[in-house]
C-alpha cells in the first residue's frame, strides 16, 4: 500500500479501539525513539526515517487503517523435512488457526469448521459422542503431530470425563489427518469424520480447540449475546470472510447456561481474518481482555464446566486425588495413630510465611499442613495419610509443594501403603526422601509410584534436631494423577529480577536432565527473547542437548524424539491450570551454518561447546523467541512465589510411524460425508472445501492397508516415566493369549477351545468348559456303574 499524507483526525470509535487494543497489550518498547501522539485530538505524523511510528493511511473506502509494526518471523514450518529450512532459525511466533487457515487458502465456515448438511451439532442430543471415542491416527500426520495429538488426549482424559480408544471397527470415530490447515466437524456424524492437523497446526491448544468442535462446540464470539462483550470492527475483515463472526440463535448454539467467557479457547483471537496487520478485527469491552481473547494455552474453567454439562459428568480420567488444604476436613486425610507428633492445619499468617495456595494474600484462608520441628524430641516423627485411593493405570505421578525451614537435619518421607493380599490396606513401603537444607523457598516435588492395587500415600516428617530448628515442615497443593512425572523440572527463583536485570538475547541455562533412554539435555529459557527476535515483552523458550554419562553407547544424531517444554501456571486445581506446552520432534533436517550445516542433534561433544557451570557440552538450542508474553505470564499463576518453573521430556516418538490401521468397507454405514483417507487431499480440499457447507461426499480410497498397531494412546510403563511406551511389547499374555492395550494398561484375551479355555490376568491358568466337566463326571459315573453292575452279575451266577 503506497504511503499517503499524513492527516489529523479527531478522536472516534476507530481511534479508540486502536490506541486501547494496544495500551492493553503493552507495545510501548516498539515505539521507543519514534513519534507519538503530540496531544489528545491528533494522530502522530508519519515519519518515514522512523520504522516503527503508527502510520496513518486512508483506503479506498474512506475507513482509516493504523498499521503497526510486524515482528517478522520465519515461514519455515517447525517440523519441514526441507533440508535447508534449519539454518540459524527459530520457530519464531506460534500462529492463530485462522492465520493458518488463510494461508492454506481455505473459507471454511467460522474459519475452521468443515459442515455436512446439519449445522445444529451442539444443541442435536444425536450429535453427542459415546465414550470412549474412537479415533485413527493417520500416516500422512507428521511424527511431531501425532505426539501432539496423544498429549492433547491427555489432557481431555485429566480434565474432563471425555475418553478415547484406538479405532477397533466402530461405526463412529475420528481420523486425524494431514490436510490443509485445521478444521474439524462439529458433533459426532455417525460415520468417520476427518480432523485435520495440517502444517503449523501441531500445538497442543489447538489440537484442543478443533477436538472441542467435534465435540459439539462452536466459537464463543457466534453467542447470541456476542455483542454485550465485544465489538466486531467490520470493516476491518478480509472481504468475503465476514460470515464468521455471523453470531447464532438458540436453534444452534446454547451457552449452556455459562457466562460469556473471554478466556476460552474456542474465543477468535483479536487480529482473525484481518486484513491490515496489527489492526484488530474483535476487541473486548472490558479492555483488559484485549490481551486474553484467543488464548491458545488450555482449557478455560468455564470451557470445561460446558463440557460437562453437555455430556453430563464430572469425574475425570487420572486425576486421582487433589488438596490444597483449604477446608477443615483436610480432603480425607487422616493423621497417624502410631507416631509421635501431628500435623497441624495452619493459616498462613500463623506460620507467617504464607501458604503456597494463596501466598498469604488473603487473610483467613490460605491453609498447609505444617508440622513444627523446633520442639520434642530427636526423631519424632508425624504422619499424614491419604484416604484409599483406587488406580486404573500402573503409573502414577504425586506432585507436591513443600517448604523447610527447620534444621537441615529434618526429613519428609513418602512412604506407599498396599495392599497385604488379604484386602487390608496396610503393607508400607518407602519411596522417596526428601532432607532439610538452607533453602527455604516453596519446592515442587514430583515422585512416580507403580501402585496397581488400592493403595494410601503417607507422608512422614521428622524432627532431625529440634535444638537448631526455628520452623519446620510445610506441605500444600497435592495433585496426585495416573499420567508420567516430568523428566526434568527447573525452577528460577526471583523472575521479576531477572526480568528487570536482563536484555534482548540474555539467556539463562538449565542444570543437564536425563531421560529414560539416557540422554542429556537442558532447556534455555531467554527472559526477553533472543536478539534476533523484532518482537519485545516476550519470554523465549527453548531445548538443547548436553553431553553425558551415556553418549559413548547411544544413537547419534537422535532423531524422532519429541521435546516437550511446559511453563507451568501453578493454578492449585490441575484441572483449571492453563500451562503453555511447546513441543517439536528433533530430525535430521535439522541443521545449523554455525556447524558447517551438520545436524544439530549429533552428539553434544562433537557439535555443541563447552559450559564450565555444568562441566558438559550444550547443543545449539531451537525453540520459540516468543513463547508467552510477559502480560501473560504476570496475569495468570506462572510466578507464583515470584518463581518459574519449567517442565521438560524428551520422549521417543519411534513407534508412531506406522498408526494407521484399515477402515471396515462392508458397513455402509461408515462411509460417511467429506471422509477422506491418505491421498485424497486434493479432492477433499479443491473447490468443495472453499464452502463453507459440504453437499456430497467424495469418494473414499482406502489406499494401501496399513498394519494395525495398538500402541496410540499415551501409556504408562513399569521401565520409565514414557508417554507413548507399549504395554503389549513384549507381550506379557501366555498360552497365545491376545495382548490389547486399554488406557494405557496390558488387558490379556484368553484363548478358548471346544474343551479347554485360559484365565488369569496373563492367561496362565488352563480351565476345562463346564460341559466337558459334566460329560467328564457323568461318563466316569457311567463307567462305574456298569463295572460295578457286570462284577455283581458275574458274582451272582451259580457255579457248576
Amino acid at each position: 500500500m503506497a504511503a499517503k499524507n499524513a492527516v489529523n483526525i479527531q478522536h472516534g470509535p476507530f481511534y479508540s479501539h486502536v490506541s486501547s487494543f494496544w495500551a492493553a497489550a503493552d507495545r510501548s518498547e516498539e515505539l521507543t525513539g519514534c513519534c507519538r501522539p503530540p496531544g489528545s485530538h491528533q494522530l502522530p505524523v508519519v515519519l518515514s526515517s522512523c520504522a516503527l511510528c503508527l502510520q496513518l493511511f486512508l483506503s479506498p473506502s474512506s475507513s482509516l487503517l493504523l498499521l503497526l509494526p510486524h515482528p517478522h518471523h520465519s515461514i519455515t514450518s517447525p517440523h519441514s523435512n526441507s533440508p535447508n529450512a534449519w539454518q540459524d532459525v527459530d520457530f519464531g511466533e506460534q500462529k492463530d488457526i485462522s492465520k493458518i487457515n488463510l494461508a492454506a487458502g481455505l473459507d471454511l465456515f467460522q474459519g475452521d469448521i468443515l459442515l455436512p448438511k446439519s449445522r445444529n451439532g451442539l444443541r442435536d442430543p444425536t450429535a453427542r459422542w459415546t465414550f470412549p471415542i474412537p479415533y485413527i491416527l493417520a500416516d500422512n500426520l507428521e511424527l511431531n503431530a501425532k505426539g501432539a495429538i496423544l498429549s492433547a488426549l491427555e489432557m481431555f482424559r485429566l480434565k474432563s470425563c471425555v475418553d478415547f480408544k484406538p479405532y477397533e471397527g466402530e461405526s463412529s470415530y475420528i481420523i486425524f489427518q494431514q490436510f490443509s490447515g485445521c478444521w474439524s466437524m462439529v458433533g459426532d456424524q455417525h460415520v468417520g469424520q476427518n480432523l485435520s492437523i495440517g502444517t503449523g497446526c501441531d500445538y497442543k491448544a489447538i489440537i484442543e480447540h478443533e477436538i472441542l468442535h467435534a465435540l459439539g462446540f462452536y466459537h464463543e464470539q457466534s453467542r447470541t449475546d456476542r455483542d454485550d462483550y465485544v465489538t466486531i470492527w467490520w470493516n476491518e475483515i478480509i472481504p468475503g470472510y465476514e460470515h464468521n463472526f455471523n453470531t447464532y440463535d438458540d436453534n444452534i448454539i446454547t451457552d449452556l447456561n455459562t457466562p460469556y467467557d473471554y478466556e476460552s479457547l474456542m474465543h477468535y483471537a483479536p487480529l482473525s481474518f484481518n486484513q491490515n496487520d496489527n489492526v484488530p478485527t474483535i476487541t473486548t469491552k472490558i479492555p483488559e481482555f484485549n490481551s486474553i481473547i484467543g488464548q491458545r494455552l488450555d482449557f478455560s474453567a468455564i470451557d470445561l464446566e460446558r463440557l460437562n454439562r453437555m455430556y453430563n459428568c464430572t469425574t475425570t480420567h487420572t486425576l486421582l486425588d487433589h488438596c490444597a488444604f483449604e477446608k477443615t476436613n483436610i480432603c480425607g486425610m487422616i493423621q497417624g495413630t502410631r507416631d509421635d507428633a501431628d500435623w497441624v492445619h495452619e493459616e498462613s499468617t500463623q506460620t507467617g510465611q504464607g501458604d503456597h495456595t494463596l501466598g498469604g494474600r488473603c487473610t483467613g484462608a490460605g491453609y498447609s499442613m505444617h508440622l513444627n520441628t523446633g520442639t520434642g524430641a530427636l526423631e519424632e516423627a508425624a504422619l499424614l495419610e491419604s484416604r484409599i485411593l483406587y488406580p486404573k493405570r500402573q503409573q502414577q505421578c504425586l506432585q507436591f509443594f513443600y517448604r523447610m525451614t527447620g534444621s537441615p537435619s529434618d526429613r519428609l518421607v513418602v512412604w506407599v501403603r498396599r495392599d497385604d493380599g488379604t484386602g487390608n490396606v496396610r503393607k508400607l513401603v518407602k519411596v522417596q526422601t526428601f532432607q532439610g537444607d538452607s533453602d527455604h523457598n516453596w519446592k515442587i516435588a514430583h515422585v512416580t509410584l507403580r501402585e496397581e492395587k488400592k493403595f494410601r500415600y503417607l507422608f512422614q516428617g521428622t524432627k532431625g534436631n529440634p535444638q537448631n530448628s526455628a520452623g519446620g515442615i510445610s506441605l500444600d497443593d497435592i495433585t496426585l494423577t495416573e499420567t508420567p512425572c516430568p523428566a526434568g523440572v527447573w525452577t528460577v527463583r526471583n523472575i521479576s529480577q531477572v526480568l528487570q536485570n536482563t536484555v534482548k538475547g540474555d539467556k539463562l541455562l538449565s542444570p543437564r536432565f536425563y531421560n529414560s533412554e539416557g540422554y542429556g539435555f537442558g532447556v534455555t529459557l531467554y527472559p526477553h527473547g533472543r536478539a534476533t527476535s523484532t518482537a519485545s515483552g516476550y519470554l523465549g523458550l527453548a531445548f538443547h542437548l548436553c553431553s553425558g554419562e551415556n553418549d559413548a553407547i547411544l544413537e547419534w544424531p537422535v532423531q524422532d524424539r519429541q521435546a516437550i517444554m511446559t511453563i507451568l501456571d501453578q493454578e492449585t486445581d490441575v484441572k483449571n491450570r492453563m500451562s503453555l506446552s511447546m513441543m517439536f520432534t528433533t530430525s535430521l533436517s535439522h541443521t545449523s551454518a554455525a556447524i558447517n550445516g551438520s545436524v544439530i542433534w549429533d552428539r553434544p561433544s562433537v557439535v555443541g561447546s563447552y559450559d564450565i557451570d555444568c562441566d558438559c557440552f550444550r547443543s545449539i538450542d531451537l525453540g520459540w523467541s516468543n513463547a508467552i508474553s510477559h502480560q501473560m505470564l504476570k496475569r495468570r499463576s506462572f510466578l507464583k512465589n515470584d518463581d518459574l518453573i519449567v517442565f521438560v521430556d524428551f520422549e521417543d516418538l519411534t513407534h508412531l510411524r506406522q498408526t494407521e490401521v484399515p477402515v471396515r468397507t462392508t458397513d455402509r454405514r461408515l462411509i460417511p460425508a467429506g471422509l477422506v483417507l491418505q491421498g485424497e487431499e486434493q479432492q477433499a480440499l479443491g473447490e468443495g472445501a472453499r464452502k463453507s457447507m459440504l453437499d456430497e461426499a467424495p469418494p473414499i480410497s482406502l489406499g494401501r492397508q496399513k498394519r494395525s498397531v495398538e500402541n496410540t494412546s499415551p501409556l504408562e510403563d513399569q521401565n520409565g516415566p514414557q508417554y507413548f511406551r507399549d504395554p503389549c511389547d513384549p507381550n506379557p499374555c501366555q498360552n497365545q493369549g491376545v495382548c490389547v492395550n486399554v488406557k494405557g494398561m496390558a488387558s490379556c484375551r484368553c484363548v478358548s477351545g471346544h474343551a479347554f479355555f485360559y484365565t488369569g490376568d496373563r492367561c496362565q491358568a488352563m480351565q476345562v468348559h463346564g460341559s466337558i466337566v459334566g460329560l467328564m463326571i457323568g461318563g466316569t459315573v457311567s463307567v462305574i456303574f456298569l463295572t460295578f453292575t457286570i462284577t455283581s452279575l458275574i458274582l451272582q451266577r451259580p457255579r457248576p
